[in-house]
């Protein structure tokens, strides 16, 4: 029998959870979905227990579908800046604060005054904003502030104390120097801070007696060190390579490529993660399909797609914005929309936001370029967006490489994937 490796993907309204073999084919998958997000003294939180409870479901069908005694690893993904604080046996002290929550303003103000610039911990969204605040509010020592994936991470392991490089990122750990910066004593944090960071794909140990006799697994299965809900669903495309890029089109554009040396520009809202011996650096625009949405209802965008020429620009300029204020690739907070003139043609109309946005996504990537990473020698498009024929065309022009289309961007693949290179890594060193 094949060996058979595991990820979980812990989104934001939900869980899901892929099983593949040794050669990537995929042998079952299932999903579950949490509670609604609710607020709390103006924050927007989860239960933490809701996310292992869900995560138990999940995993418990999976199993159901496949051999449990073939099981060798399982890697776990979460959002971005989802952060809680736990007693060291785990137990929550708080509510999961999560990764849209953007209510901490004076934390990020004391960050902004700390950190330095290139630091991926600033914004009041960043998990180190939350970790501040909610340390005002469990005035202990004792104390764990993990992220989303740590904590169920820490289920399986019966152990609180891991990170991964890319979820530690916005808790301020510094991925050039890979350890947590000497600047986090000044805000007199550091002593709560997961003592471990390993690199995504790293072995953090071996899964707990009780979490093994509950699910039938092997003693021996590995617990491996995840990655966040978006770089799962980019490893999950297949990018590997210095150049290959990854072009997420949902609500706003999203970009990550890999490179061969990181990118930091907080005033581009540009930062970079580190992804084995590669970075993966990248940013996103306050453009994408939401702007299109706020026009178009989806029976309207399927019609007009239809009378798209992506071989003759209909010279409309539009930067298109729902509301003043860019990040990336260009950084103006007074940043105007710009859709007009409105020709009389809803599909001229259409197309000229469709060129606007790949008008920007070709400025990102030479943004990128500017400060420093290679330009993309592909690209993978992942996304609704991505479903738009026409549009992939309009892009490829504009950026003149090869765009493709993502034959699976699923964040708990990537994670699967994550769990199968450490057991391969394994099998190469003996």
């Amino acid at each position: 029998m094949s060996a058979t490796f595991i990820g979980i993907d812990l989104g934001t309204s939900g869980c899901r959870a892929y099983a593949i073999d040794e050669s990537k084919n995929i042998l079952a998958s299932a999903n579950s979905t949490f509670p609604l997000s609710s607020m709390e003294n103006g924050h927007i939180v989860q239960k933490p227990n809701d996310w292992w409870q869900t995560c138990r479901i999940v995993l418990s069908e999976l199993l159901h579908i496949i051999d449990n005694a073939q099981v060798k690893a399982i890697a776990i993904d979460g959002t971005s800046g989802s952060v809680l604080l736990c007693e060291q046996n785990g137990k929550p002290l708080t509510n999961g604060y999560m990764y849209n929550d953007s209510a901490c303003k004076s934390e990020a103000e004391q960050i902004k005054n700390t950190a330095p610039a290139e630091s991926g911990a600033h914004g009041a969204s960043a998990g180190l904003a939350k970790c501040l605040y909610l340390k005002k509010l469990i005035n202990r020592e004792d104390i764990v502030c993990l992220n989303q994936a740590d904590w169920v991470a820490g289920n399986f392991l019966n152990r609180f104390d891991t990170s991964d490089e890319n979820n530690a990122l916005k808790l301020g750990y510094d991925p050039v120097q890979r350890k947590w910066p000497s600047w986090l004593n000044q805000l007199d944090c550091l002593s709560i801070l997961p003592k471990n960071v390993l690199q995504p794909g790293e072995a953090s140990g071996n899964i707990c007696s009780e979490v093994a006799n509950y699910f039938n697994l092997p003693k021996d299965t590995k617990i491996i060190a995840g990655t966040t809900d978006s770089i799962a669903a980019f490893i999950a495309t297949g990018c590997n390579m210095i150049g290959d890029a990854v072009t997420s089109l949902g609500s706003t554009l999203a970009i990550k490529l890999i490179s061969d040396k990181p990118v930091f520009a907080a005033e581009y809202g540009i930062y970079s993660h580190r992804l084995g011996d590669k970075w993966l650096v990248g940013g996103a625009s306050n453009s994408g399909g939401a702007v299109i949405k706020a026009y178009f209802t989806a029976e309207q965008i399927e019609s007009l797609s239809q009378y798209v020429n992506p071989d003759i620009s209909n010279g409309l300029d539009y930067y298109p914005l729902l509301a003043p204020g860019e990040r990336f690739p260009i950084s103006d907070i007074n940043k105007q929309p710009v859709l007009s003139p409105r020709p009389n043609s809803d599909s001229q109309f259409f197309q000229g936001i469709l060129e606007g946005i790949a008008k920007i996504e070709k400025l990102a990537f030479d943004k990128l370029m500017e400060l420093g990473a290679p330009y993309p020698t592909r690209i993978v498009t992942m996304g609704g967006g991505s479903r738009n024929e026409s549009w992939r065309i309009i892009r490829e022009k504009r950026c003149n490489i090869p765009i493709l289309n993502a034959d699976i961007s699923e964040a708990a693949f990537g994670a699967a994937l994550l769990a199968r290179q450490n057991f391969n890594d394994a099998i190469r060193e003996k």
